[in-house]
This record gives structure tokens, sequence and C-alpha cells, in this order.
């Protein structure tokens, strides 16, 4: 990759100062450089939510993605020992990412780092970082990766401390290859981490002005599928559009660290806001640390701001999170109904009532259904939306799902916006 003369990168960095110049100051100055601010912080009000005692403390967060550096200056100290599941044999603190973006990283520190290059921070700069790496597209791998490896990240995830599982990733589903929405494996395995108490978020993908594939493991069962909006709190063309959708939260023009000490990139994508959402649940459940994940669940999805048609729609999901107005939310709030949660209910209890050893009566012949495996292959055609089966709020659909046979799956993706969005590297990054 081509670096920027030094010249031009003064010349960028002081055209920048100058419109910052001529703009007017907010109220509260948000973090980040000029030319991509935190605005969240400010509409937030983030640094007053962590004088009350919101900072991500006493929270782990599983970065399911490319590896995380943990050497970094604003990462140093908040990223535990975590796994490697691209046959690198690493403990997760290594970004493989092949592109100096270094998207395992980004994402991170979106959510725990410490103000540092560029003026960038996480939400939750106390919160832990439980990093783990699977076999995206466009990663190093020195050796074989295991078979189901997504699966296995989120159960790695949820039996070693995670309170909320991030995963800015994604593989799009045909009808044509594949018989369920959710590969039963990877549904298996969110149905084992809703279990143990944790919440499950996802991208919902970057094809909003291409197709609108069904992409899982945003569509599994149970899992918080994001979208993306812009500082205006408008929908972005990019972020896909599904009857499944949860939430979106920002992820245009958001400025992210890289593996690289002293250097940033300004990209846009749902992983970004896969990302700001895993860091917004750990504010609020720092705040309660009491409650339980449905309870931490239901505070976000009842306080959101609903900017589309009233109720749940293919553009917002529920609406735009607002971390500020959960955590100001009643006790009564968090005692609400979760729809994200109930639509996985059924399957939950079936899946708990399998694990239990049968009683001496109990005659059972129906044979486990076969799991499929997790390969890097072909990305197979993209379809509209509307020929996939509904995901949420279908009983019906839980209970079939854990019988039907799984084809072959197909390549996975990082959730951000590398086509059609031209990157924007920060002054002083690679050009």
């Amino acid at each position: 990759m081509k670096r920027r003369p030094a010249a031009a990168l003064m010349a960028a960095l002081t055209a920048a100062l100058m419109v910052a110049a001529l703009l007017p100051a907010p109220a509260v100055a948000a973090p980040g450089p000029p030319m991509a601010p935190q605005w969240w912080f400010d509409t937030w009000k983030v640094p007053a939510l962590r004088a009350a005692g919101a900072d991500g403390r006493g929270i782990t967060v599983a970065v399911i993605d490319s590896g995380v550096q943990a050497d970094i200056p604003e990462l140093r100290g908040k990223v535990l020992p975590g796994a490697d599941f691209i046959g690198n044999g690493s403990d997760g603190r290594i970004d493989y990412d092949n592109d100096a973006f270094s998207h395992g990283t980004a994402m991170a520190s979106l959510i725990a780092a410490g103000k540092g290059f560029a003026d960038i921070e996480g939400l939750v700069p106390a919160a832990k970082i439980l990093p783990i790496a699977v076999p995206l597209v466009n990663v190093v791998r020195r050796g074989e990766p295991p078979k189901n490896s997504t699966a296995r990240a989120i159960r790695h995830a949820a039996d070693n401390g995670a309170r909320i599982i991030s995963m800015s990733l994604g593989g799009p589903r045909s009808e044509h290859r594949h018989q369920l929405p959710c590969p039963q494996p990877i549904q298996d395995a969110v149905l084992h981490a809703l279990g143990k108490g944790v919440i499950v978020v996802a991208a919902s993908g970057n094809s909003g002005d291409s197709g609108n594939p069904v992409e899982e493991p945003g569509v599994c069962l149970g899992v918080v599928s994001v979208g993306a909006v812009n500082a205006r709190l408008e929908v972005t063309d990019f972020s896909s559009r599904h009857r499944y959708l949860s939430v979106t939260a920002p992820g245009s023009n958001i400025a992210t660290l890289t593996r690289e000490p002293g250097t940033a990139y300004a990209e846009s994508g749902t992983s970004h806001a896969t990302a700001i959402t895993s860091g917004a649940l750990a504010l609020i459940w720092s705040k309660y640390p009491r409650e339980s994940a449905r309870q931490i669940l239901t505070r976000l999805l009842a306080t959101v701001t609903d900017r589309g048609p009233k109720g749940r729609d293919p553009a917002y999901g529920f609406g735009v999170i607002n971390p500020a107005a959960a955590i100001a939310a009643s006790p009564a709030v968090a005692a609400g109904p979760n729809p994200v949660l109930d639509a996985a209910a059924p399957l939950l209890a079936l899946s708990r009532a399998r694990a239990k050893p049968p009683s001496p009566l109990t005659v059972t012949s129906r044979p486990d259904a076969a799991l499929g495996e997790y390969r890097i292959g072909d990305r197979p055609a993209e379809l509209d939306q509307s020929v996939y089966l509904p995901a949420a709020g279908s009983a019906v659909f839980g209970v079939l799902a854990l019988v039907l046979l799984i084809a072959a799956l197909r390549r996975r993706r990082r959730h951000r916006r590398a086509t059609a969005i031209r990157r924007s590297p920060l002054p002083g990054t690679p050009g």
C-alpha cells in the first residue's frame, strides 16, 4: 500500500483543522479527529454516564474477528488471552488481517480503547476484550482452521467469561445451497451462549444497495442484528434491510485504530455499528451489574429512537440505540417484553430439554441432526431476502431448525464498507 508524502499529510491535516475552525463549537467536544468525530459521545452524553459509574468496568466483550493487536498503546492491558480458530497458534492477541485497516483491532478500539492517537477512544475503556480469531476472508493463515470455527468461537467466548459477544462479520445464505437461514452449529452455539446469560451481537450486512441477502450469524434466532445510521440518524444506503433486523447504530465515517501504533482510518460499515452497539451494552451493564442479560438487552430495545415506521421495520429494526435513555429508564422497563430473545425461547427450551439425561422410561429414536462444516468456500449468489424463511418470531421455524439438515457453508466476510464508500485515511496514516 502506497503512503502519502509527508507534505500531503500535513496539507490534509491543515485543511481539516481550518474546516473545523469554521464550524460552530459543540456543547461538549466529541472525541475523534475533526474529519470523523465520534459524535455519539455527545448525543449520549458519555462523559456524564461514565462519571455516574457506567464505564464498562467488570464487563468482558468477546470480539470474534481477525484477532486484536493487544500491544498498541490504546488497548494495552485491556485485552485478555483469547483463542485462535484460524490455525495460526496464537491466543487471539495478534491481528491477522492482511489489510492495514486491521479489522479486529479497529472493532476493539471502538469498544474499549483508551484515548490516544487522533483522539479516538472506545465507549467503555474500563471493559476487557476477549479476542477470538476466526478464518475470515483476507486473513493470514499459517495452518488449517478447524471445522465450524465460528460456532466454536461463540462457545469459547461464552465459556470463558464473555458477557457480550461482538461479531462484525457475516456470510450470505442462499436457498439454493442452504436449507436453513442460520447454520445449525452456529444456531446451537448461540443458544449455548444465551443459556449462559450472554448477549450475542452481529452485523446485518453491507448489501442494502446490492440485493440484501440474508446473512448469518445476524439472522440466527436470539442474535441482536445491527444496521448502520449516519450522524443525522438516517439509515445508510449500504446498511442491509431485513425483517429480522434488531437495531441500528452509528456506522458512517467512523474513525478506528489499527494494529500499527499511530495510525487510524475512517470508514463506514455495519461492522462499526455492531462494535458500537456491543460497547453500548457494556456501558449499560456496568451501570446495572446485577441485572440479567435479558434485562440489559430489554433496556436497550425499549429505549431506542424510532425513526422509521412505528415498531420494527427492515431499515431501522426497532430503532437507533440510545444507551443514555436505557440507563435512565426505570427498572420496570427492564422487565418488559424482549422480542429478540423471545423469538429464540422455543429453541432454547428445546435445547435445554435435550441436554437433560433422558428418563429411564423415555424412548428416543430420532437421530441427532447432522452437523454442517465450516470451510472457506466460494461465495454463493446473493438473492433477495423474500426467498428466505422468516427468521424472527416463528416458534414453528425454531423447532424445525433443530431437525433440518444443512448444506455446505460459504465464505465469511468482515462487515465494513470496502466498496462504493472510499476509505479516508486520517492524517499520518497509510493512504
